[in-house]
């Protein structure tokens, strides 16, 4: 079972074979409801993604070129799953699509809407990705976090 740690190391060298940034999956402006939390263990609780703010029948995009790994319902919940040639799988939630497993899809196409259920029903979609079984946060693969600027409170 991998410790933090080693799940750190492995997040970190997934920011590293990434070869280009990824886009973003909404349209700007871009914001984190929730961040990723990595469980301790397989089970445990956590939260497997990163969610972000939006508005039922938003567009979804491709983060990057992909295929269409698995689009149906998951535990209720309509989910799109893509898979990058590098093997990472994307995952969408709630989300509702027209696509079908196999189909190939363009870095920036858009592949779903917004829908509702899920756990931030009808405010935002929830965004996974696993490398090799293991979650790891997709802010991994956009480019870095832009720094902050701290404001005076005058």
């Amino acid at each position: 079972m991998p410790t933090p740690r080693a799940d750190a190391a492995a997040m970190g060298a997934a920011a590293q074979d990434a070869t280009t940034a990824w886009a973003w999956p909404l349209t700007p402006p871009w914001r984190v409801l929730r961040g990723f939390e990595a469980p301790k263990t397989h089970y445990s609780a956590g939260h497997r993604g990163i969610d972000m703010p939006a508005q039922l029948a938003d567009a979804i995009h491709s983060p990057t070129s992909s295929t269409v790994y698995f689009a149906g319902m998951v535990a209720g919940r309509p989910v799109l799953t893509l898979q990058s040639s590098d093997g990472l799988l994307l995952s969408f939630e709630p989300v509702k699509t027209t696509l079908a497993k196999g189909e190939p899809v363009a870095r920036g196409e858009e592949v779903a809407r917004v829908a509702s259920g899920g756990h931030c029903d009808q405010r935002c979609v929830h965004f996974g990705v696993r490398r090799e079984g293991e979650y790891v946060s997709p802010l991994l693969f956009f480019g870095g976090v832009p720094r902050a600027v701290l404001l005076p409170l005058d």
